[in-house]
């Protein structure tokens, strides 16, 4: 398995992730090429996937940001197709993220979770991040 970012969006790819997005999200489209464009063109996103024998298997977003106090850097959209899930594909996902995010400079690295997600809770705490005490709000438009 390997993990690499995502350079060209090809018909492929597009397939690829829309088979992965309903396993991260019910509610979620998958995404059009033009928009898999915008996350590859983007000098702050860096789509990430995990692939063997030219088989997507998962996939993240890394963000990395630029803020009055340092640079930062949030993880998104973590899924690994459920019929390869427990081999390793997300921890080795998010390390390569953790280390290109150390390698752009960043403090700190974030990432939210459901609760129900208990395995990828489990995951994220072995990898060594730790649970905040925060309150985490959004704003959605069109509603």
């Amino acid at each position: 398995m390997e993990i690499e970012a995502v350079s060209e969006v090809t018909a492929t790819l597009v397939d690829s992730i829309a088979a992965l997005i309903p396993q991260l999200s019910s509610s979620a489209a998958a995404p059009r090429k033009g928009g898999l464009q915008r996350v590859v063109g983007s000098s702050a996103t860096a789509l990430l996937i995990a692939k063997a024998d030219d088989i997507v298997k998962g996939m993240l977003t890394l963000a990395v940001f630029h803020v009055p106090t340092g640079a930062r850097a949030i993880i998104e959209d973590v899924v690994v197709d459920e019929r390869h899930r427990g081999q390793g594909i997300a921890a080795a996902l998010v390390q390569n993220a953790l280390a290109r995010a150390e390698a752009a400079g960043a403090r700190t690295v974030d990432l939210t979770s459901r609760p129900s997600r208990e395995a990828a809770n489990r995951l994220y705490r072995k990898l060594g991040f730790e649970q905040r005490e925060t309150n985490v709000y959004r704003f959605s438009f069109g509603k």
